[in-house]
């Protein structure tokens, strides 16, 4: 423990020069400005800049990657507590409160108690993504082919049912999302013989598809052509003059309750595939479940202000959890985070305490300045987000589709590329419209080589037999996770549960 906290004391300490202070600085204001714009995500900031940072050196790079990631999810709170539209969906949950407060003439004390729970949970994230990760990496080391495969296919399907259900769609609209990145992935050589699959004679697809020309395609192009699509209204509240210093005094009242929400925003990103939107919904829904004030929620409550940032922001150390230690993506954001480690000669999983022995404590070291570069870039966030907001979408979204197209061209300097995002583009569009979600698509391209790949291994391991995947105990477990997201998003669980409970209050 004492070793650990040493190490990671020195990480910080290397990372305090000024040079690299104002680049988690300038990350961190550009990544709250990401937030702020709505239909704008982390993911697409983070995918965005991966290609621009490519020529970087790795530790320049991944300032500016977590810097953007910290700075986008506190960002979305912004226009959500200004406008009531969220600017991500990290911050979806926070409307409900966070609006009202803003019409009741407290907006700038929400903005501020936003910054400061966000604060507190991105610490509280980063704890225990130094204390957790080298658990979790040793854990690891027991995994085997098999159990990385079903572990694979429990993040595509439990992302799948809880982001499907989350945008009006259904569970079956999640998976379905979910199957179509697995196919995407197997687009190019095969990882044993070499075999092209569905490349159809076209040279560009012999490599695969790209990862992030199509994750830009996703979500930046949908993102622009919605907001084109509509009027930009220039109708941001003016708050009354109030002292914003009382948000200290409101947030110290609610420890218990942040601390609560940290464990939900950390044990949630651990899942793999969930994320910080429903970690928020979560730690939104205990906290009304546990408050003393319930009636207050949905008409302007600080619990249900802070409780959902605290959580999306906890998500953050969480999330990179898995992705170090097991190479599987929690979250969308990490999912692009994972791809740039990779192009920057990062693998992430088990043995990359044995490959790169600082590498947790140097990316919990980052962690721990962005969150305080976060809190100061807030300051100036707050004060200067209306004026921001007044920007014509005419003018704002041509300069984000320039600058999608720099960030899917300049990776490999290929043309092919820039087809590649405008036909998953068109896809996102598409997904958008029939209410499919484009997260679990992501995720199904990172994890399908992770599924392809150890799948395959047991099987000629075994010579066809699936016995693994049911007489190991680590795998068995992994099944009856699957098995049980599946039963529960379909409602059966539910069900059951209501025909017990019916049946014990028949014979009482």
């Amino acid at each position: 423990m004492f070793s650990g906290i040493l190490t990671l004391v020195n990480e910080v300490a290397g990372l305090f020069t000024i040079t690299n202070i104002a680049l988690l600085f300038g990350s961190s204001l550009l990544g709250i400005i990401v937030g702020v714009l709505p239909g704008l995500t982390a993911t697409m900031g983070i995918a965005i800049l991966t290609g621009i940072t490519f020529g970087m050196p790795t530790y320049q790079a991944l300032i500016i990657l977590m810097g953007i990631y910290v700075g986008a999810i506190f960002g979305g709170a912004i226009p959500t507590v200004l406008l009531g539209i969220p600017g991500t969906a990290a911050a979806s949950a926070t409307v409900l409160d966070g609006h009202p407060l803003a019409k009741q003439g407290h907006g700038g004390l929400a903005l501020t108690t936003v910054a400061i729970a966000s604060f507190i949970g991105t610490l509280f994230g980063m704890f225990f993504l130094a204390g957790l990760t080298p658990l979790a990496v040793r854990m690891a080391l027991l995994f085997t082919s098999p159990e990385f495969a079903l572990l694979a296919i429990f993040g595509v399907t439990i992302c799948g049912s809880l982001t499907g259900g989350g945008k009006g769609g259904t569970a079956l609209k999640g998976w379905i999302a979910g199957l179509i990145g697995l196919l995407v992935s197997t687009v190019g050589f095969e990882v044993f013989y070499a075999f092209p699959r569905f490349s159809y004679g076209n040279i560009n697809l012999m490599g695969g598809i790209a990862f992030v020309p199509a994750m830009i395609g996703l979500f930046g192009i949908p993102s622009v052509l919605n907001q084109l699509s509509i009027l930009h209204q220039k109708n941001v509240l003016h708050f009354a003059k109030e002292k914003t210093s009382g948000s200290l005094k409101i947030v110290g009242k609610k420890m218990p309750m942040i601390l609560r929400s940290g464990m939900i925003g950390v044990g949630t990103g651990v899942i793999p595939g969930v994320g910080e939107d429903v970690s928020a919904w979560i730690s939104y829904d205990l906290a009304k479940k546990t408050s003393k004030e319930p009636e207050k929620f949905g008409k302007g409550s600080f619990e249900g202000l802070i409780a959902p940032e605290t959580a999306n922001s906890a998500a953050i150390g969480g999330s990179i959890i898995p992705t170090l230690s097991l190479g599987i993506p929690g979250s969308p954001p990490t999912a692009v985070l994972m791809g740039a480690l990779m192009l920057h000669g990062i693998r992430p999983g088990p043995m990359i305490s044995i490959e790169n022995p600082t590498f947790i404590a140097h990316i919990s070291a980052i962690l721990l300045l962005a969150a305080f570069t976060m809190r100061f870039g807030a300051l100036i966030a707050c004060r200067f987000a209306p004026m921001m907001l007044k920007v014509p979408a005419n003018i704002l979204m041509p300069m984000v589709a320039v600058l999608s197209c720099i960030g899917a061209f300049a990776l490999t300097i290929n043309i092919f590329d820039l087809y590649v995002m405008l036909f998953f583009g068109l896809i996102g569009y598409a997904f958008d419209k029939m209410k499919y979600p484009a997260a679990p698509v992501v995720l199904g391209i990172i994890l399908g080589p992770i599924v392809d790949e150890n799948l395959r291994r047991t099987l000629v391991a075994t010579g066809g037999s699936l016995e693994p995947f049911f007489t190991r105990p680590v795998a068995l477990i992994i099944l009856f996770a699957i098995a049980l997201t599946i039963l529960s998003q379909l409602g059966v669980i539910k069900k059951l549960k209501s025909a017990i409970f019916s049946r014990k209050a028949k014979t009482s």
